[in-house]
């Protein structure tokens, strides 16, 4: 009796110490796909604009095209696509969409070595693999509450923001490396590499659940889209959320569209150093989803997501003032203090968002966010393209550190401000 007693554990103590979701195979393989795909993304995010300085002697009015076509299908399909995906199979969406985009980008190392790489194929391949990306992300999000359930949103995206992080650091690095070696539509194919593993993974975890339907029967797609935008225009805690990312997007897309114009360029810097100040970036981010639940523990989720965001703001400043020598030490300090908060808020406001959306609109729900946030990023490198060919780069620049230091304002309005609870905490949908 008294052996028994000491090794059986009591029954409250391993109830209160739940397993990592690493050791359990879903969320891993999952973790996984996402973990790779990213590193090549990061890769080609860095590769491509190269491709076109470099290789396609683009100007700043082309790069800003290219970064407005790898966005802008959130624009044209993301609000239908998130009433389709509420529809089908989340985990074949995002299969399919893997596959179509290490197509898409595996022709633009293949065109390149046969000596018939265009800007307008590659304009082709970055808009295509957009397209396949809006129902990607869309499914990826809408898929996360069933996998892991909705008390542990926060754990599962505090891992994948932090992997996301990661893949910055290492993915950027060792893109800039590659890029010293090898000519940038080679490093392309890095990430289409990637997309067949992403899709290898997903394939081994099944096609998920059938589509959460509510209602006696289907409605017109018209119908279903305006159910969740408005849903998101009128609920007080995704109202602002959608508000607040949609200018942080802005801001962040604006510096990320001229800084390799600038930094090679105009600055005549080789690309490393370009890769090593993106990978700055990548490790605030990680910082960030790393403190991002212990902050919140300690001040409240929603403290944090306003607060942060004015200590913060002046960092941003020093990022427009990039230039050789120490200010390219101190816009690389503004840059890693200002993803960091990216960092918090892509753990904290993904969490909240999936916690209040019940599962028969989280396509819709997430559809609409993507359309708002990509959305920005689209208007972002459009912007950045404009006022680049017009006022200059650095001017470019400027607009965006500008509109960081301001991105706080929604969440400080809002009853967010209050909200002590970590997102993920509540069990069920409203």
């Amino acid at each position: 009796m008294t052996t028994a007693q000491q090794t059986t554990p009591p029954p409250a103590a391993a109830a209160s110490a739940p397993r990592s979701l690493l050791t359990e195979r879903p969320f891993r393989l999952l973790y996984t796909a996402a973990a790779v795909s990213k590193l090549g993304t990061a890769v080609s995010s860095l590769a491509i604009p190269l491709v076109a300085v470099v290789a396609l002697h683009a100007g700043a009015a082309q790069v800003g095209l290219l970064a407005t076509l790898s966005t802008v299908a959130f624009l044209l399909i993301g609000l239908p696509a998130g009433a389709w995906v509420d529809r089908s199979p989340k985990r074949r969406v995002m299969v399919a969409a893997d596959l179509v985009r290490a197509v898409a980008l595996g022709s633009v190392p293949a065109a390149w070595a046969l000596g018939r790489l265009t800007f307008t194929q590659l304009c082709a391949a970055v808009l295509v693999s957009g397209v396949a990306t809006v129902f990607f992300d869309v499914a990826s999000l809408s898929s996360l509450p069933d996998l892991v359930g909705r008390d542990r949103l926060t754990e599962a995206n505090a891992h994948l923001v932090t992997t996301d992080a990661l893949t910055q650091i290492g993915g950027r690095t060792v893109g800039g490396l590659l890029l010293a070696a090898v000519a940038a539509p080679a490093a392309v194919l890095v990430d289409a590499v990637s997309y067949v593993w992403s899709a290898a993974c997903l394939l081994r975890l099944g096609s998920g659940p059938a589509p959460v339907r509510r209602g006696g029967g289907r409605t017109g797609i018209r119908a279903e889209i305006g159910a969740g935008l408005r849903f998101v225009r009128q609920d007080p805690v995704l109202r602002p959320i959608a508000l607040a990312g949609g200018c942080t997007n802005l801001s962040i897309q604006l510096c990320q569209t001229v800084l390799p114009l600038l930094i090679t360029r105009e600055l005549g810097l080789p690309s490393w150093v370009l890769g090593l100040f993106f990978a700055a970036g990548g490790l605030g981010v990680l910082l960030g989803s790393r403190c991002a639940r212990p902050l919140a523990r300690r001040w409240g989720a929603g403290r944090v997501l306003w607060l942060m965001g004015v200590v913060i703001a002046p960092f941003g400043l020093l990022i427009a003032l990039v230039d050789r020598g120490g200010w390219l030490w101190a816009a690389a300090l503004g840059w890693l203090v200002t993803t960091f908060k990216v960092g918090i808020d892509n753990v904290l406001k993904v969490s909240f968002r999936q916690a209040v959306t019940p599962d028969h609109l989280l396509g819709r729900m997430n559809a609409t966010m993507r359309f708002v946030l990509t959305g920005a990023l689209c208007v972002g490198s459009a912007l950045a393209g404009l006022l680049g060919a017009t006022l200059g780069v650095r001017a470019a620049l400027w607009a965006g550190a500008a509109g960081l230091a301001l991105v706080w304002v929604p969440i400080s309005r809002s009853p967010i401000r209050g909200a002590r609870a970590l997102p993920g905490a509540r069990t069920a949908p409203r």
